[in-house]
């Protein structure tokens, strides 16, 4: 659900964290445990390791130690802000194989896009990327993926030169995402300055919702938790 993906749907990006979304089950965290000894794992920071947190959307922070994957960074989430459910979530991903060893599941690049959306500088780039390698890649796209880009490209031009050539999609998506009534008009510093105003409403947004959850963290150090562990 992060860099590893977005390497996977064509972004350029290095990565040498692996972040994934997981169901926050029982049994299911029993098998992440397990997975985490054999990669030699030690939680780096708080929250604990434990569903109670995941499920109010903290992230879980890990370190590998094994000798193949040495100084790997795992970070766990199961719920993210502007995202849904992990059960819908995993209905929508999607898979990509690995030549012969194996494959990855992978949030859906909607998905990924809208997990993104945060106030971190790189994601915003990033998310702009995406979107662009998924309209060059989809000469003839569906209806869907047409919807998709006009909701949630940054790029000036390819939002301009969608609104001209899916007028009528266009028009069912204006209440939704005023950009694009600009966009119509072929104007692009309007554009611009309407696509900086969403990204500064999303930037406060996920401020917002980490707030909360930053002062629980402070008090977890306050009361004198391990901020660091064995898996």
């Amino acid at each position: 659900m992060g860099g590893q993906a977005c390497v996977l749907y064509g972004g350029a990006e290095f990565s040498r964290d692996t972040d994934i979304a997981v169901l926050a089950s029982d049994e299911n965290l029993g098998s992440l445990r397990n997975a985490l000894r054999d990669l030699s794992a030690r939680r780096i920071a708080l929250p604990p390791f434990d569903s109670a947190y995941l499920v109010r959307g903290h992230a879980v922070h890990f370190r590998c130690y094994h000798p193949e994957a040495l100084k790997m960074r795992i970070d766990v989430m199961s719920l993210m802000r502007g995202v849904d459910p992990f059960e819908m979530l995993w209905e929508r991903r999607q898979r990509f194989e690995a030549g012969g060893q194996g494959g990855y599941n992978v949030l859906s690049l909607p998905d990924l896009v809208l997990a993104k959306k945060t106030q971190r500088d790189k994601d915003w780039p990033m998310i702009r990327r995406l979107i662009e390698a998924d309209y060059v890649g989809n000469p003839n796209p569906t209806a869907q993926k047409v919807s998709f880009w006009l909701k949630e490209s940054r790029t000036p031009g390819m939002l301009v030169d969608l609104c001209l050539n899916f007028r009528d999609q266009v028009i069912s998506l204006k209440d939704v995402r005023s950009v694009l009534e600009f966009a119509q008009a072929g104007d692009f510093s309007k554009v611009e300055a309407a696509l900086e105003r969403e990204e500064k409403s999303e930037r406060e947004a996920d401020r917002e919702y980490w707030e909360p959850l930053r002062w629980e963290l402070e008090m977890l150090r306050g009361g004198g938790l391990e901020s660091e562990e064995e898996v």
